[in-house]
Order: C-alpha cells, then sequence, then structure tokens
C-alpha cells in the first residue's frame, strides 16, 4: 500500500535541499579527526508543558545509549546520542528535526514527543530519506505519513478501550460518562475519538463532552458543569500538567467516582500536580515493569538503581526506539559493509530498510513492524495510581 504524504506550507524548498543534502559519514568525529561514533538524534520535549513526558524519554534514551555501548555498539563502533529540545509546539519539533538532520547528520531520529508534533516534523524527515521512530505518537495517521516513519508506540485506538474495561470490571454499575479532552493537542483528539467509540459500544451513556486547553490551569467551568451531570466515570485526554490539575479540581469539587486518564498522563510526573488526589485514576500501559525478559531487566535494574523508582512507559518506549536502531545496524553491519563506512544518505535507506524487516524483544516486549511502520504490540496493560501516605509520591499498580 502506498504511503500517504503530507504537503506542509511552514517547508520551503530550500529547507528541504538543506534536509537531504548530509555529509556522507555516519559517524561523529573527535577532534583529532577520527570517526568516534554513530550518531542517532533524539528529538523530544526537554522543554514547555510537555517536558515532564520528554524529560523521562531523554532517561529512558541515555539508558539505552549506555546500555549498548557497554555492549559494544555496534558490531565495536559506538553509538552517540545527539539530543535536540523539541519543546511542545510545531516549530520546535521543526526546528530540533531540522537541525539534527542537517546540521547533526544522524542516521535516524526517535522523537518527537507529541503527534500534534509528528505531523509537522515528520514529512521533514521523510522528505530527506531519514527513518523516523515516534516515542509516544499514538494518534491515528502517523505511520502513514510517510515511508520512512514507524513508531514504537501502539496507536490509541489499541491501548485506549482496555482502561474502560477494567473500569466497567472494578465497577459494573457504570451507566453515564463525562469526557474531557485538549482541543488544541492532536493526540488528545484523536483519543477522545477512541474512548466515545469505545462508550457507544458498551453502550455507556456520554452526558457530556468538555473541552479545554492543554496550558489550562482552571477547570473550575468545565468540571462544575460535569459534576452536576452525576457521572460514574470520568475519563481525561490531556497532558501531565493539564490533565493533573483537571484531576485535582474534579475530586476538590466533590466528584468521587472513577477517572481514566489518557496516555498523556502517564507519567509520575503527574503525582507532584494532583497529589493525594491522583489516587485511583486507572491508566491503560503499554509498558509493564515486570515483564519478564532479560532486555527489561537490564532497563529496569539501571533506572531503579539511577532514579530510584520504576522505569515509565515513556522511558521504556524511548529505550525501544533507540534499541531499533541499534539492532538494526547491527544486522546491517553484519551482512557484509560496515555501516560506519557507507554514505549517509545510503545508510540512511538501507536502515530504514533493515527495521521494518526485524523482530525486537525490547522492554515493551516483542515487536516488529507492518510494511507501513506500525508498531506490531501483543501485551498491553492497565494500573491504577496509588500514593504513598507523604502525598507526593505514589506508584503505578498493574491490575490482574
Amino acid at each position: 500500500m502506498k504511503k500517504q504524504f503530507y504537503t506542509l506550507s511552514l517547508i520551503t524548498p530550500t529547507l528541504l535541499i538543506l534536509a537531504a543534502c548530509t555529509a556522507t559519514s555516519p559517524t561523529t568525529t573527535s577532534s583529532n579527526g577520527a570517526k568516534s561514533a554513530i550518531a542517532i538524534g533524539i528529538g523530544v520535549a526537554q522543554t514547555s508543558n510537555v517536558a515532564l513526558l520528554g524529560q523521562e524519554q531523554v532517561a529512558g534514551a541515555k539508558l539505552a545509549e549506555k546500555f549498548f555501548n557497554d555492549n559494544k555498539g555496534v558490531n565495536g563502533t559506538p553509538i552517540k546520542l545527539i539530543i535536540q529540545d523539541t519543546a511542545g509546539d510545531e516549530a520546535g519539533a521543526i526546528n530540533a528535526f531540522q537541525t539534527l538532520i542537517s546540521k547533526d547528520k544522524v542516521v535516524g531520529i526517535v522523537g518527537p514527543t507529541l503527534s500534534q508534533q509528528a505531523f509537522s516534523a515528520d514529512p521533514i524527515a521523510d522528505r530527506a530519506k531519514v527513518p523516523v521512530l515516534g516515542p509516544s505518537n499514538t494518534a491515528k495517521g502517523i505511520p502513514d505519513i510517510g515511508e520512512f516513519v514507524a513508531r514504537v508506540s501502539a496507536p490509541v485506538s489499541v491501548v485506549a478501550p482496555n482502561a474502560v474495561k477494567a473500569a466497567l470490571k472494578m465497577n459494573p454499575k457504570i451507566k453515564k460518562v463525562a469526557v474531557f479532552y485538549a482541543q488544541n493537542d492532536a493526540f488528545s483528539k484523536s483519543e477522545t475519538e477512541i474512548f466515545q467509540k469505545t462508550l457507544k459500544d458498551q453502550k455507556l451513556d456520554l452526558v457530556t463532552v468538555q473541552k479545554f486547553q492543554t496550558t489550562d490551569t482552571d477547570f473550575q467551568t468545565q468540571a462544575t458543569s460535569a459534576i452536576n451531570l452525576k457521572p460514574d466515570l470520568v475519563i481525561i485526554s490531556g497532558l501531565a500538567a493539564d490533565g493533573g490539575n483537571l484531576v485535582r479540581q474534579m475530586r476538590e469539587l466533590g466528584y468521587k467516582g472513577l477517572i481514566i486518564g489518557g496516555n498523556g498522563l502517564n507519567t509520575s510526573n503527574l503525582f507532584p500536580v494532583c497529589k493525594t488526589l491522583c489516587d485511583g485514576v486507572l491508566i491503560a500501559q503499554a509498558y509493564n515493569p515486570e515483564y519478564v525478559s532479560p532486555i527489561n531487566k537490564s532497563f529496569r535494574d539501571a533506572y531503579k538503581a539511577q532514579y530510584k523508582k520504576e522505569p515509565p512507559q515513556f522511558s521504556a518506549q524511548a529505550f525501544t526506539g533507540v534499541q531499533v536502531f541499534v539492532d538494526a545496524l547491527n544486522t546491517l553491519d553484519k551482512g557484509g559493509k560496515k555501516v560506519s563506512q557507507m554514505p549517509l544518505a545510503e545508510l540512511r535507506v538501507a536502515l530504514n530498510q533493515q527495521l521494518l524487516k526485524g523482530k525486537y524483544n525490547t522492554p515493551i516486549g516483542e515487536i516488529s513492524f507492518t510494511p507501513k511502520g506500525e508498531i506490531i504490540q501483543k501485551d498491553f496493560y492497565v494500573a491504577q495510581i496509588k500514593m504513598d501516605t507523604d502525598g507526593t509520591s505514589g506508584k503505578f499498580a498493574f491490575l490482574k
């Protein structure tokens, strides 16, 4: 099936030429002129309201860099992560991708953080024939952007319904549901469509749909309007900062029913936002720290040693993105021509073809890809937030 390509007015012919005209070497160069490492780009949000998610992705990527370099990198050649901040908007993602492609000369990019950003930045990489692995881009249509765009984050259509089913198992008497979503975020809009379809399929009564912005902090009007309709379940699609504040204000206004948070709330960085009022929130997961495999044990142990807590999904998916690039590079290298000696443009194309053909045992489980770049992943989970008595820390308790 032919891929669908997106055309953006923001991309000028000059920028496309700069993106395509890359150097011939796939390795970075040391001060004495010697080739030293294969550069892999990490383009995620380290600032803005999205940083609560992006910082977890940087943590996971850096753990992957150390792990694979400790295990001989790409057949003896180390990898080097080049990290660029996409911030939280489309312009930031575009700038980061352009820099990674034309200045940093990376072989591929793990990023960006948001689906909203991916729809703007991924076409730049696709036109330059640079492979992209989305670590947290779950909106509908991401792999359709182009043949060089894939993702290691399962689509929301696969993950989100599990949370609704878990809520119904916990409380079979649920009938009325209130839905909230961030209308300025592509992922949140895509996710809420899936949640609303799931409610319809389960024959539940959708009593209200409330919209907000990811930059909002005051949700008193929307929350009060929803609570007055006496819902048995509330579903929130947003990010950690806005979603956490919405959870807190719903509880402060007296709502006592179950709350489902979407993937944007799937981070322990949520805990300081809603504190003890985070307790009980249900969130579907594409990663379980207790998944039994050698690679997940290594990742989990390394994360806990450094951060003193269980690794979150966003870190695991970023680790997985780096792993897919490294494993695919190793396969190419063992197949004949040394990847460190291949012209960069040729290597990027070969790497993209190889990664789509491979199978990978990663922290998130055994994965592979469709020819279009959609992840094939078997296992998914649902967790419930359990806050500690200190009110600022907690954990995701996985439901059986």
